[in-house]
């Protein structure tokens, strides 16, 4: 007797009549797999996934099996072995990594990192069954629901998030834009307390950041600034909401809007995050004409490398997707054809009429997408973001209630007015008159395995990169005296708030914060 897979038979298993598909051919002893269905069901040629009624398989010799019913196409049997691995994945994912051992004394506690459960495993196995390696179903799927999350038009995935702030920057060069596209000499108004991948587009491509100081109290850019930073050539505002904290949306899109410049939001800390604009609640990232994400591990939500850029306006779009396939005109899905109905009908620049559109490239873009495995991580995670950030808020407040206390010794962070942050990390700047310094406290943290991060870059004109140009004294411009970014670069350290961090792990945070504070009066 020949057995192949998706056959189905009736056998005799533990003393009754079953109907049984299989799902291996027979083996040299005459054994194969078989995965029951239900009692009532009859031989149907058509078997349906509700027809099975276990969820692991069963071994069963020849000598079981009396006679042949029908056969399932392979589509069925597909989906049904689909099925199979994905129920093992689970199994293997709560063995592997479901058990999370409860707090002890000398377990590290991390800053931030992955917070992830069998949903996120069971998309990346579904989307590596497939075997569609660039973008497919699940990338859309994602740039679909985070736009709607969002409450955009347009929602771009990238391969990081520093990448989407390569592509929200190159966006604004494109000729598509006119005289508002940016050109090489003019200028970006930013920040130097801030993440490298913020400013560094506008170098790379010519144009020259200047920098102004933030505002003490919430680590974003000093508003009362802006005008002293304007010239005839300021064309944007590039800058991060630090911490998740949102900077003065209100001022900055007013200051923008007043001088015809583009605002683009690094939102990559703050996804979640919501500012009071114009008499209604706003998620940051959705104000300025361009947002971009980070979905790197530390993340509110992560991919393991991924990020994203989104707007509400079509040229953008056009520029970011263009930019980011390689700078090609043609806007065609991974293995789609002639999306617009005229591939092989069109006139483009010098070349002859006609030319495959595929093959138009309208700007000198990149390769930065992504695969789809990476966005079915990213769609199980989106489904928790509501649920994470509160979390992050949580955990932000106890250690903002465990150290008021403290207040005297470390500037504790504030949000700024009329927002609701969600909040990336948790920002303390030891005080001009403390009996320590930053160092120490972050030695003696380090020490009980308690993980700190700086404030990014501190002053990014001060690292090495700009070594060169701080010698020139070219290719920037810096308004005022930068001395709060200073501040932030000698005397701050944040602390992690992700989900993965439970009570007991906040509470030991703040009590070795105390005992080390009270310990050197």
């Amino acid at each position: 007797m020949t057995i192949q897979p998706g056959s189905i038979w009736q056998v005799n298993w533990r003393g009754e009549r079953r109907a049984a598909i299989a799902l291996t051919g027979s083996d040299e002893s005459g054994e194969a797999q078989f995965m029951m269905l239900a009692p009532q069901a009859e031989a149907l040629a058509n078997v349906t996934e509700s027809q099975i009624t276990a969820d692991k398989t069963y071994t069963i010799h020849v000598d079981q099996i009396e006679s042949f019913l029908s056969q399932a196409d392979n589509r069925f049997l597909e989906s049904l072995l689909r099925k199979r691995v994905l129920i093992e994945a689970t199994r293997h994912y709560r063995i592997k990594h479901a058990a999370k051992p409860p707090f002890s004394l000398g377990r590290p506690i991390s800053y931030g990192g992955r917070f992830y459960d069998e949903r996120e495993v069971l998309n990346l196995v579904d989307s590596s069954l497939d075997f569609w390696l660039t973008g497919g179903r699940y990338v859309e799927r994602f740039e679909r629901e985070l736009a709607t999350f969002l409450g955009v038009r347009y929602a771009l995935v990238t391969n990081s998030g520093s990448s989407a702030n390569l592509l929200a920057f190159m966006a604004l060069t494109s000729p598509m834009l006119k005289d508002r596209r940016i050109c090489r000499g003019d200028e970006v108004i930013t920040v130097a307390a801030s993440f490298p991948t913020t400013v560094n587009p506008i170098v790379q491509f010519g144009a020259v950041p200047v920098f102004v100081d933030i505002d003490p109290d919430t680590y974003n850019i000093d508003v009362s600034h802006l005008e002293a930073a304007l010239s005839d050539r300021t064309k944007a505002v590039m800058i991060a909401h630090t911490m998740g904290n949102p900077f003065d949306l209100q001022r900055v899109r007013e200051f923008c809007d007043k001088h015809r410049l583009w605002l683009i939001e690094d939102n990559c800390d703050a996804l979640g995050s919501k500012y009071f604009y114009d008499g209604q609640w706003r998620l940051t990232g959705t104000i300025g004409h361009i947002g971009t994400s980070s979905f790197y591990p530390p993340h509110h939500i992560t991919m393991g490398e991924g990020g994203a850029v989104y707007t509400n306006d079509p040229r953008l779009k056009r520029a970011v997707e263009s930019f980011r396939d390689w700078g090609r005109d043609c806007w065609c899905a991974s293995g789609k054809d002639n999306t617009c109905g005229r591939r092989f009908s069109q006139k483009f620049g010098e070349l002859p009429e006609g030319y495959d559109h595929k093959y138009v490239y309208t700007h000198f873009g990149y390769n930065l997408k992504i695969t789809d495995m990476q966005a079915a991580v990213g769609c199980a995670q989106l489904d928790k973001l509501p649920g994470i950030v509160e979390a992050r808020k949580r955990n932000w407040r106890m250690l903002y209630e465990g150290l008021l206390p403290l207040a005297n010794l470390f500037q504790l962070p504030r949000a700024t007015d009329n927002s609701d942050p969600s909040w990336f990390g948790f920002l303390l700047t030891v005080r001009d008159n403390a009996p320590f310094t930053r160092e120490r406290i972050v030695r003696h943290l380090e020490n009980k395995g308690i993980q700190t991060r700086m404030l990014f870059a501190g002053n990014l004109l001060r690292q090495p990169l700009f070594d060169e140009m701080r010698a020139s004294g070219a290719g920037y411009r810096v308004v005022g005296e930068l001395l709060h970014t200073d501040d932030v670069m000698n005397r701050s350290f944040w602390l992690g708030v992700y989900p993965g961090l439970g009570a007991e792990e906040i509470r030991f945070i703040v009590e070795e914060i105390r005992r080390f504070a009270l310990s050197n009066f």
